[in-house]
């Protein structure tokens, strides 16, 4: 029989006959020999644990054939797994020899047998047998079996947390960590448990946990088992362990943010501001003040919107996403906090930080500026030889997009304020149309600067008619084009909200529009990110707000 030093006190044989006798203590004659070795059966379990804990599965079993023998019996021994430590012990003797990565159709079936046997000994239904005496012994202890289970669970999660903390404090000290393989075990026998409430805390703390490996250390039957019982709320973590999760399991992200997207098409929704407490739910937002995820998360919906045609609906979700990103990301503490290259390490640095500035950030009188200067710098990149591919000018516009809450604010400035029209127009004009293949770009903004003519003509009177509108409404019920469709009912709507003979025709000319045309989504998506904002801001009065709730209302049921 193989023998180490460190368990040369008790020999290994000894205690493997004892075992062998004890069975599961059916008989007093049993019980009362097993309750009195079980101080010095503790000590060796320990021992032999210190001797294996390093050494790997196959060493051990090279050392010890029959420990598998040794352990199993052990562990159905009821008046053992209920003495002080031995169950956690036990447990831990079985993780070391749990193969992390198994070469062969033996070792998978020794991983099996552990994980029945990991997962016998947290299991309430093992527990309640048909054994009288099992029975008898859980209730000498004064519990019911209910009870007993709930606090063999709770110690056993205690025992786990504290020993990995203190190896994670400790990784300095070689020889006293716990290996990579052993970590994994332990995060495998989870699997079956992991909606149990007791459990969360060793879930946290296997999350946070990160060894000396290069290596992914925690099993990603674990890893996505945890991150389905998140999305389905059959459990709650801490938000950094949930962040922890996303950042070590790639397709835990992505699924977590196609299962956002899924969640935000599937229910109906009323308001940005519902969109936004789904958003908020899911951790996404937040979670994506680390770079890593953002970028990961940016690419999925940036396929979304491909795959949907660019639909506005789709581009609306993006535009709160980005909002709710930035309010998470200014929240950071700044000894904490990423640059911006760090999420948009491709771009044209004043540009993204030209659009990263919040509105609500700079006084209304400084936002024509703004624009102006947002504008120039986009024009100058998109123009420049150097943005030759299709590919380019689309990364380029999908920046712009993600930030729409400035597109917004500059179709109303073209009605509100003193500001140069032409900067301001070829920026709706690129959101619209950002190629100029065969003068695209450039029809829209002439397009654009005759809608844009004709209303200011009509911002003073305040008594208007939908006749007034004919030539701006002709312009979109007569355009083939979409994106010249999409900027002239862009401005003929914010004409609408923002001038006083607007209001009162507002409800007409819309339903008008929406008949004659397919633009209810458009008209739907635009009124309801106005919505958003100034409920946000009040910036508004609530003249405005509402008349928004009145076509809101009367377009759900179109859209």
């Amino acid at each position: 029989m193989a023998q180490d030093a460190t368990v040369s006190k008790v020999n290994f044989g000894y205690w493997l006959d004892k075992a062998i006798e004890w069975g599961q203590a059916t008989t007093l004659e049993s019980q009362k020999d097993v309750c009195l070795h079980l101080p010095q059966l503790q000590e060796f379990l320990h021992q032999l644990y210190e001797t294996i804990k390093h050494s790997g599965s196959t060493v051990a079993i090279q050392q010890f054939p029959l420990i598998g023998q040794l352990l199993g019996r052990l562990c159905w021994n009821p008046f053992v797994i209920g003495y002080d430590e031995s169950q956690k012990t036990l447990m831990w003797c079985l993780c070391c020899l749990y193969s992390s990565e198994p070469q062969n159709a033996v070792e998978l079936k020794a991983n099996s047998w552990i994980r029945s046997l990991l997962c016998h000994l947290l299991s309430s239904s093992k527990w309640e047998s048909n054994e009288a005496e099992t029975s008898a012994f859980i209730s000498a202890l004064g519990y019911t079996s209910a009870d007993y289970y709930c606090h063999l669970v709770k110690n056993m999660v205690v025992s786990l947390v504290t020993e990995l903390r203190e190896n994670q404090f400790n990784g300095l000290n070689i020889q006293g960590s716990i290996s990579a393989s052993h970590v994994n075990a332990v995060s495998l026998f989870c699997v079956p448990l992991i909606t149990l409430p007791d459990l969360t805390p060793l879930l946290e703390t296997l999350l946070l946990y990160h060894g000396g490996s290069s290596k992914e250390i925690l099993s990603s039957e674990f890893l996505e088992a945890v991150n389905e019982a998140f999305l389905k709320k059959k459990i709650s973590l801490p938000e950094s362990a949930v962040f922890s999760l996303w950042l070590r399991h790639l397709p835990s992200l992505e699924k977590a943010t196609l299962h956002l997207l899924d969640q935000l098409f599937s229910i109906q929704l009323n308001s940005l501001e519902e969109v936004a407490c789904v958003m908020k739910d899911s951790l996404l937002p937040q979670a994506a003040s680390h770079p890593a995820i953002f970028r990961i998360v940016n690419e999925i919906f940036k396929n979304a919107l491909m795959e949907t045609d660019g639909t506005s609906g789709v581009m609306t979700i993006i535009q709160v996403f980005t909002q709710l990103f930035l309010q998470a990301h200014q929240n950071e503490n700044k000894q904490h906090k990423f640059p911006l290259k760090a999420y948009f390490p491709y771009h044209h640095q004043p540009l993204v930080r030209g659009l990263v500035r919040r509105p609500f950030e700079l006084p209304t009188t400084h936002w024509s500026q703004h624009l102006k200067h947002i504008s120039d710098m986009l024009k100058a990149l998109v123009e420049d030889t150097n943005v030759s591919s299709l590919t380019d000018l689309f990364e380029i516009w999908f920046l712009v997009a993600c930030f729409g809450e400035w597109l917004d604010i500059a179709a109303e400035q073209l009605l509100k304020a003193a500001v140069e029209p032409d900067a301001v127009l070829w920026l709706l004009a690129f959101y619209y149309c950002p190629k100029n293949e065969n003068q695209q770009r450039t029809q829209t903004m002439v397009e654009g600067q005759a809608v844009y003519n004709h209303l200011m003509m009509l911002l003073s009177c305040t008594d208007l008619s939908l006749k007034d509108l004919e030539a701006a409404v002709h312009r979109i019920t007569g355009i083939e084009q979409c994106w010249n469709q999409c900027l002239t009912t862009h401005l003929l709507t914010n004409f609408l909200l923002f001038s006083s003979g607007g209001h009162k025709i507002a409800q007409e000319c819309i339903y008008h529009i929406t008949e004659t045309t397919d633009t209810s989504k458009e008209v739907y998506n635009l009124l309801t990110r106005t919505a958003y904002r100034f409920n946000h801001s009040g910036e508004e009065n609530q003249r405005t707000l509402k008349l928004l709730n009145e076509l809101l209302q009367k377009l759900t049921l179109k859209v």
